[in-house]
């Protein structure tokens, strides 16, 4: 069975590729609007983990409607979580089997509630999974630890392919980059840099 997972290159997403790869022929993917070229950081990571890798062109109106959101709001959870719905639904269309992300237990944003997830089954006739929907930050920091290596630094600085850096680098364009910082709260981020030997 094949599974579309989406992919930014931290440590949630690689952590459930982990898990799903056992019983998927899992396809690292990571969605775009095509506003800064952060996607290949991810491109890498899934090749040093030995996974297929593939990007998916989002609807630049999404990026906006997001954007206008995290403004209007004066931070990012309703415009992330907007990108997200979107994100998966377009990945529902593209044939595999099964569709997952790296939500956490404790993650705020994104999440899928139990009436999403069964709505995009049934739109698109797949199976949405979240494997790390039963783990916790510091469970999932653990198990972390014991199977990747990491960079870890501010969002801003580390290399990621994850919704917020096109999201950010809008914002900045339409707002001005003071904009950034007002809408988004300073957090640390992190980029897998491959597998610890076993």
């Amino acid at each position: 069975m094949d599974c579309g997972l989406l992919y930014s290159g931290g440590k949630d997403s690689t952590l459930a590729a982990l898990v799903l790869e056992r019983f998927y022929d899992v396809t690292l993917v990571t969605a775009r609007f095509g506003l800064t070229d952060d996607w290949r950081h991810a491109a890498e990571s899934a090749g040093r983990l030995g996974f297929p890798f593939e990007t998916l062109d989002l609807d630049p109106s999404v990026a906006e409607d997001a954007v206008a959101r995290m403004v209007e709001d004066g931070y990012p959870r309703h415009g992330i979580q907007e990108v997200h719905r979107a994100a998966l639904d377009a990945l529902a269309e593209e044939g595999f089997d099964a569709v997952a992300d790296g939500t956490r237990r404790d993650d705020r944003v994104p999440s899928i509630s139990r009436a999403q997830a069964q709505s995009l089954e049934d739109r698109h006739d797949v199976d949405y999974l979240a494997p790390l929907s039963g783990f916790g930050r510091r469970a999932v920091d653990r198990l972390v630890e014991a199977t990747l290596t990491v960079e870890v630094g501010p969002s801003e600085q580390i290399d990621r392919a994850d919704y917020e850096a096109e999201l950010r680098a809008l914002l900045g364009e339409r707002e001005g980059e003071g904009a950034i910082a007002e809408v988004f709260p300073a957090h640390d981020q992190t980029t897998v840099t491959g597998r610890r030997d076993r």
